[in-house]
């Protein structure tokens, strides 16, 4: 399935305590065993106004849903096509080193 980052815009997100971070995590949850096998939740972000969350799905509407059940806000629903880290940038073993 395709993983997505989901951006939700929650003013004052930095400012939730972990009683209310457990209680939204609680719900998100709650609503995700309601929808079935078509949606994972990975993890979330928090910054300042903003949670950011990658979720396995198997399209955006099943984020949608979710969005709109839980009522989590889902401003923008991006399909994650790849990655990049540190690691990335290391050379491979079997690439020819070029010169100049």
């Amino acid at each position: 399935m395709p993983r997505y980052l989901i951006e939700r815009t929650v003013p004052g997100a930095h400012k939730m305590t972990t009683a209310e971070r457990r209680e939204a995590a609680n719900k998100s949850r709650d609503v995700l065993d309601h929808l079935g096998t078509g949606i994972q939740w990975q993890h979330s972000f928090i910054s300042e106004d903003r949670i950011t969350c990658v979720y396995v799905a198997s399209d955006p509407e099943i984020i949608r849903r979710h969005a709109r059940i839980s009522g989590f806000p889902a401003n923008q629903i991006h399909e994650i096509t790849g990655e990049m880290d540190p690691v990335t940038a290391e050379p491979r073993q079997d690439a020819a080193v070029v010169t100049a």
